[in-house]
């Protein structure tokens, strides 16, 4: 599934690095056997001495039910995988 960006897209970096962060969240999440696209994706960006993003991958049906999310923390400068996190 491709796309085309416009010009204007692909000039914004914070755009562009959070797409880069996401995809690198993403493949750790596939690689610990996360289903993707039926979870519910949350962004949250870290203010620390390195910016930072934590992607939160939990339940779409979360009623009802407690813990079990998977939290990965990704480097925005080069979109490394900081940590990753279980929930119980």
């Amino acid at each position: 599934m491709g796309a085309t960006l416009s010009a204007d897209v692909l000039e914004d970096d914070m755009a562009i690095s959070l797409a880069r962060v996401l995809a690198s969240a993403n493949r750790r999440a596939r690689e610990l056997n996360i289903d993707v696209p039926e979870s519910l994706i949350t962004i949250t960006q870290l203010i620390d001495n390195v910016p930072c993003w934590r992607i939160n991958y939990g339940p779409k049906d979360y009623v009802g039910r407690r813990g079990g999310d998977l939290v990965i923390e990704v480097d925005a400068t080069d979109a490394s995988i900081k940590q990753v996190l279980h929930g119980q």
